[in-house]
């Protein structure tokens, strides 16, 4: 059954596009509990690509795609809500809806292209983690799940193909 596990970048400084020392040091240490993956993609913002390497991981690619949200989203969505604010603006059928929808096509994309035991670490940004998941598993309750996931917090993605089975929350 192939994974995703989708996280977001470490510490940096606010509106710095590096990551501290302390993000380099959380990155590692999250990183040494993760265990093998096939296929490593970041955002191509610095701070998803150092948090992979951090974490200890050779970047297989950037993508465009983690790094934004899309046209409109902010005004609908307050992203550090989390989950449960995503899929409440998904329900509205606006831009958030597209731009779940689009971020799950994504995500199927990369599963679709796993081995059956097949794993891959996705490290991105916060907002772009939950329109994702919510794209995959739009009905899924996301009420006990709390706020948007911090520095290194992620989600793990079950699928069989590209379908999605199941998300459980990483937090630390």
């Amino acid at each position: 059954m192939p994974e995703i596990e989708h996280r977001r970048h470490s510490w940096r400084v606010p509106g710095g596009k590096h990551l501290t020392q302390q993000g380099v040091d959380l990155a590692r240490g999250v990183g040494q509990t993760m265990g093998r993956f096939d296929l490593v993609v970041t955002s191509d913002l610095p701070r998803a690509f150092e948090t992979a390497i951090a974490m200890g991981y050779a970047v297989d690619r950037k993508e465009e795609q983690l790094g934004k949200l899309g046209k409109g989203v902010d005004d609908e969505v307050d992203w550090q809500l989390g989950c449960a604010e995503f899929s409440r603006a998904y329900g509205k059928g606006k831009a958030t809806m597209l731009a779940c929808r689009v971020h799950a096509a994504f995500l199927r994309a990369i599963a679709a292209n796993l081995t059956p035991d097949g794993r891959a670490l996705l490290v991105s940004h916060g907002g772009v983690i939950e329109a994702g998941v919510v794209g995959l598993l739009p009905d899924l309750d996301y009420s006990i799940w709390g706020p948007a996931f911090e520095r290194c917090e992620g989600v793990r993605l079950h699928f069989e193909g590209d379908v999605c089975t199941g998300a459980e929350p990483l937090r630390l």
